[in-house]
């Protein structure tokens, strides 16, 4: 077991790492080994933000034709557009808040928005029908 103090984002972690299935023949590798670990299993939060921003493109087209569905489960914080506003293609319609992280929802495609089916405030459901354009 190790102790290892990690900082992310000016706060300051105490964790303890356990090395499992590690050389027990090569006692100097370990403590290199322990402080790459740990940073990066630091760092796997970091990416899921950006993987969370790309999955928009994958749900978009999955609801009926039209509908934007919610790609995670969040809280509306903005909505962008209004019922009968032209939209183009990639352009931003609703703005959603998962775990402190803002998501710019865009359109999956150009056309007029139809209806907005939720309010800013209200908490959404991962596949929600967010809007319709048509």
């Amino acid at each position: 077991m190790k102790r290892l103090r990690i900082t992310v984002d000016g706060t300051a972690y105490d964790v303890t790492v356990e090395e499992v299935g590690g050389a027990a023949t090569a006692p100097a590798a370990a403590p290199a080994a322990a402080p790459v670990s740990a940073p990066a299993a630091a760092a796997a939060p970091a990416a899921a933000p950006a993987a969370a921003r790309a999955a928009p493109a994958a749900p978009m087209g999955s609801g009926a034709a039209g509908e934007v569905p919610s790609p995670l489960a969040g809280t509306v914080l903005k909505i962008e557009v209004t019922v009968g506003q032209t939209v183009g293609a990639g352009d931003p319609v609703l703005v959603l808040e998962a775990m402190k992280m803002e998501s710019v929802i865009s359109s999956p495609m150009a056309g007029t928005v139809k209806s907005i089916d939720v309010a800013a405030g209200s908490s959404v459901q991962e596949g929600q029908v967010l809007m319709t354009i048509g």
